[in-house]
């Protein structure tokens, strides 16, 4: 009996006792083992587009991981691989319209002048409506979640603006109600790779647990795009998914879901990114204690919460104030504590409402990573209520708290654990069933924590680019989120190495050094 269940820690684990064969080995005897590479298709969402540095653009998608293996297929028989046309990209700049209206960003490049991720300056050319109509063997489509593949209204572009179809899908399905899993089967793959579900959780978890936990309700005709996918619903597509890939005696390798939580988009802004001089210093922090720390944190600890809400500090790091959906709504003992102290009570009522379910973060919360431009910065809802300007009580993280969207709680953080690891299971099981390899991409993510080191002895790390100093060993793309093409080309590799070792195949490795890191620019 074969195993199934194949771990990318080969990647980590290195070679001690034998040398891997790169892809310009000149003596090596490369096959195709028990795989039939003849039409290789992959599926998928953004990770198999080549999706990078917050779009798809033209020279990013070429650095797509199925791309890489249709390379290295292609020396054991593999026949001709199609992406997507990005033709019209003329200025490699990616992002999306729909109208000649942008919908889309351009991609993110580091100006060597300014330091910070930005986008690139310019207008995008990539017009969603100039459709491309045919079935592409890289049928990676950004934003698909797992029971998108099966919806015949995903490729329509009428329903773009409404959110029912995909643009991405739209520029080259084979027709306006086609499905992404019915034109990857009209290719009639004999070998595929199938990545989905990472979005069926990510959204919920990248919009700070905006979403609603679907768990339980399995009619997915109902769920908002940051919902969770109830697992038994993911469990049924994904069945089907593989089912139907399978059913004319396609071979393929199927990739578990990463544990999101753990990429550069949870773990670049630190939970207390106040610093003492970022406040004002001592007198403005006294103030703000006086004015509202003080008060809440009395109010909190009144009622069993000490540590709720604690005083600022003036030599340490400071947590940011934020809206827990799941705190203790305390609306009306907060106004309640400011009448006796001689606030009027309407006013009282929206100081109440305004700070009811307000805590400061822990180590245990996930700061988003767009939130490092919001934090410090006057919010607009604030701004526009006087009795809220009155008080001071208008910047985010500091005297307002940060809307749910910019923190993945602890109790958000279990319930996207809990379905990950719900689709994970479904994955391998499904898997086995059908007798084709898993690769377990949350082990690989797990392992970016503390260090990757690859075939060649590199150590790659999950850092989120901090100068140029490191950017050779980052894998992770400016959005936090997507490798950049050394990490697709690490992805390869993966699934390369289970290739080879399910399908008794010789095909050679990518040299993930030959691959661009970082996009630096000397101006933008």
């Amino acid at each position: 009996m074969k195993n199934k269940f194949i771990y990318l820690a080969v990647l980590a684990a290195g070679f001690a006792s034998c040398e891997p064969e790169f892809e310009n080995s000149v003596d090596a005897n490369y096959s195709s083992g028990e795989a039939n590479f003849t039409s290789y298709v992959a599926i998928g969402n953004s990770l198999t587009a080549g999706y990078m540095d917050g779009t798809v653009y033209k020279s990013g998608q070429m650095n797509s991981y199925p791309n890489m293996l249709a390379q290295q297929f292609s020396l054991v028989g593999g026949g001709s691989f199609t992406q997507p046309s990005y033709a019209d990209d003329v200025d490699n700049l990616g992002g999306l319209t729909l109208g000649g209206i942008p919908i889309g960003s351009t991609r993110l490049v580091i100006d060597a002048s300014q330091g910070g991720p930005e986008n690139l300056v310019g207008s995008s050319s990539i017009e969603v409506s100039n459709i491309t109509a045919g079935a592409v063997n890289n049928m990676g489509v950004p934003g698909a979640k797992s029971f998108h593949l099966l919806s015949n209204t995903y490729g329509n572009v009428g329903g773009v603006a409404v959110g029912t179809a995909n643009p991405y899908f739209v520029r080259h399905a084979s027709s306006s109600s086609a499905t992404v899993l019915g034109d990857a089967m009209s290719l009639n793959p004999t070998f595929f790779t199938c990545w989905i579900g990472a979005n069926d959780v990510l959204s919920y978890a990248t919009s700070g647990g905006s979403g609603v936990d679907r768990t339980g309700d399995a009619n997915v005709a109902g769920y908002g795009p940051n919902d969770i996918t109830d697992p038994t619903a993911f469990a049924g597509v994904y069945s089907t998914i593989i089912g139907t890939l399978t059913s004319g005696g396609a071979k393929g390798v199927v990739a578990t879901i990463p544990s999101v939580t753990s990429i550069p988009y949870f773990t670049t802004v630190p939970f207390a990114p106040l610093s003492p001089t970022a406040l004002g210093g001592q007198a403005n922090i006294d103030m703000i204690n006086a004015s509202l720390y003080n008060n809440l944190d009395a109010i909190f600890t009144a009622f069993g919460e000490p540590n709720r809400v604690n005083p600022l500090s003036a030599t340490s790091a400071n947590p940011i104030l934020i809206y827990d959906a799941d705190a203790i709504d305390r609306s009306a003992q907060i106004s309640g504590a400011l009448q006796m102290q001689g606030v009027p009570m309407a006013q009282a009522d929206v100081l109440g409402a305004t700070f009811g379910k307000a805590r400061q973060t822990t180590a245990a919360d996930l700061v988003v990573l767009p939130a490092s431009s919001v934090i410090g910065t006057n919010n607009s809802t604030a701004v526009a209520n006087p009795v809220l300007v009155g008080f001071g009580a208008v910047v985010n993280g500091v005297t307002y708290p940060m809307e749910n969207q910019w923190v993945l709680t602890d109790a958000e953080k279990t319930k996207v654990a809990n379905a990950t690891a719900a689709y994970n299971n479904s994955i391998v099981s499904i898997a086995n069933i059908n007798d084709i390899a898993v690769i377990d991409a949350n082990a690989l993510m797990n392992q970016l924590v503390t260090g990757l080191r690859i075939e060649t002895g590199q150590l790659y790390t999950a850092n989120y680019f901090s100068g140029i100093a490191t950017e050779g060993a980052v894998l992770f793309s400016l959005d936090g989120v997507h490798p950049n093409a050394r990490g697709y080309a690490v992805i390869a590799n993966a699934f390369i190495n289970t290739i080879n070792g399910y399908y008794k195949a010789n095909l050679p490795l990518k040299y993930v050094n030959d691959y661009p890191g970082t996009q630096i620019v000397g101006s933008n």
